[in-house]
């Protein structure tokens, strides 16, 4: 395809050759490693492995043409067969261009994306399962587990983006359409929206969960987080679906009520639950729609899990499948990786591996635990470095409040000294007289937590979930807490 194509009604600039004469036939990167003869490399600012720094290395191993941002010289690129173009925002002008490479595969497939603190990936996980169980559809999701269709991962190199980078979203869309996908499932993170991420992939249907306290480190305020998720519903997606429940939801549908479909259990909304009946195996509730009434279940227990399926089954039947069939699909769902992921231990503990590595997300998992345990809840729990360290005395209150004993243990240290991060943590913690014991080796906390529960107890391992990795300075290295559980107990 030429480059002028590509760009075709975007402000640009040329700097050097002829973009109706370049052909990109090699996709486009912002990594100068993965540069190769006709690809065209985005010198976005800041990434690691490019930027504008990068594009001579770029050039050297066969880019066709380099996009450059506003702030870059004139003349960045030395060979004289390579066209340099500059565009006002780089990273908008990158994912149009990305998009239009692939053939804008969006457009050829149910679109959804979801957004909020909390729920993502459990509602992209039950919305491929209710699809798939009622109408043997095939769906792609996308988001913090990787990216896969059905239970076939896309191979794609190691990252720690729920969101990925414009390159890597529009490849993975592409395959998706090509295999045959009806339907793609999204996370969109705040940041993912902010940097422009999620343009251009023609989303039917946006879906917001809730907001808390959380990436303050990226946004600095909550009014910068809040406004980062709403670029969701500024133009991003055709059709909402909103939680009422939450304030910023029902400020969300106040601005576009004639687009905008609601659900709650508390609020008036299009879909509502009520009558939740909660134990260790799950919820009952009923689902109330359009004047009628349809029992329901789903094998996770808690508000927030009723919450999740009520967005699961209005996205889905917004976009025009049968509520009767979602509904119904509901009770038949497999656990979600590393959401409420429960399992029993040989000696008859309870372990329960949960992503909750928030205030408001970890106060509703020990709330729900609560409402079933019969013995001791021992939680084992920890923040990640570089991250809002604001939070982290919020953890040891919620956590000390919530639980009869807390083994405080490292999350993803990133750069930071994790007995740091667990001392943050600690005088919290101990305010609330709940006793507690500190491991750094996340390994050695789980396993001191399995060692002294008994067959009634309550074993909540809380922070990373489905992760595959821990992150200690840049490294990823291999680690599952749910793996290291059954490792540990020969489940």
């Amino acid at each position: 395809m030429k480059l002028s194509e590509l760009l075709a009604g975007q402000e640009h600039q040329i700097l050097q050759g002829d973009p109706t004469r370049t052909s990109i036939t090699a996709g486009t990167t912002f990594d100068a490693e993965l540069a190769a003869p006709g690809s065209l490399f985005v010198a976005v600012p800041g990434y690691q492995g490019g930027g504008p720094e990068a594009v001579a290395p770029a050039v050297a191993r066969g880019a066709a043409a380099v996009l450059v941002g506003a702030d870059v010289p004139e003349h960045p690129v030395p060979a004289a067969d390579v066209c340099v173009v500059r565009v006002p925002d780089i990273r908008a002008a990158a994912a149009v261009v990305a998009s239009r490479y692939f053939g804008e595969p969006g457009r050829q497939m149910d679109m959804i994306a979801i957004t909020g603190t909390n729920g993502k990936t459990s509602v992209s996980y039950m919305v491929e399962s209710v699809l798939r169980i009622a109408e043997g559809a095939k769906a792609g999701v996308i988001g913090t587990a990787g990216s896969r269709i059905g239970d076939e991962l896309i191979p794609m190199p190691q990252s720690v983006l729920t969101t990925p980078e414009t390159p890597d979203l529009q490849y993975i869309l592409g395959h998706m359409r090509d295999r045959g996908v009806g339907t793609v499932v999204l996370e969109a993170t705040s940041m993912g929206l902010l940097t422009h991420r999620v343009d251009r992939t023609f989303i039917d249907v946006g879906v917001f969960t809730n907001l808390t306290q959380d990436h303050l480190d990226d946004h600095g305020t909550m009014e910068n987080y809040r406004d980062a998720k709403l670029r969701l519903f500024q133009g991003l997606c055709r059709h909402a679906v909103i939680n009422v429940d939450d304030p910023v939801g029902a400020a969300i549908r106040d601005a576009a009520p004639d687009a905008v479909t609601t659900y709650a259990l508390d609020a008036e909304a299009d879909y509502r639950a009520t009558d939740l009946a909660v134990d260790a195996s799950g919820t009952r509730f009923t689902l109330h729609h359009d004047g009628r009434k349809y029992p329901a279940a789903i094998p996770s227990p808690g508000r927030f899990s009723v919450a999740n399926a009520l967005a699961t089954v209005a996205a889905c039947h917004v976009l025009g499948h049968d509520l009767a069939g979602l509904v119904a699909a509901l009770e038949q769902m497999p656990q979600i990786p590393g959401r409420f992921e429960r399992v029993t231990t040989p000696s008859g503990t309870s372990v329960i591996v949960d992503y909750a590595h928030s205030p408001d997300s970890l106060s509703k998992v020990l709330t729900t635990i609560r409402g079933f345990a019969a013995g001791r809840v021992i939680t084992v729990f920890g923040c990640g470095g570089d991250r809002d360290t604001t939070k982290r005395a919020d953890m040891g209150t919620i956590a000390g409040t919530g639980s009869d004993l807390c083994v405080l243990t490292s999350d993803n240290p990133r750069h930071e000294d994790p007995e740091d991060i667990l001392d943050q943590i600690a005088p919290a913690l101990t305010a609330t007289g709940t006793p507690f014991e500190r491991f750094v080796d996340r390994r050695e906390a789980i396993a001191f937590a399995l060692s002294v529960a008994g067959p009634d107890d309550i074993v909540l391992i809380a922070g990373k979930g489905s992760e595959p990795h821990q992150i200690v300075g840049d490294a990823l290295l291999p680690f599952s807490d749910m793996a290291t559980v059954r490792e540990l107990t020969e489940v």
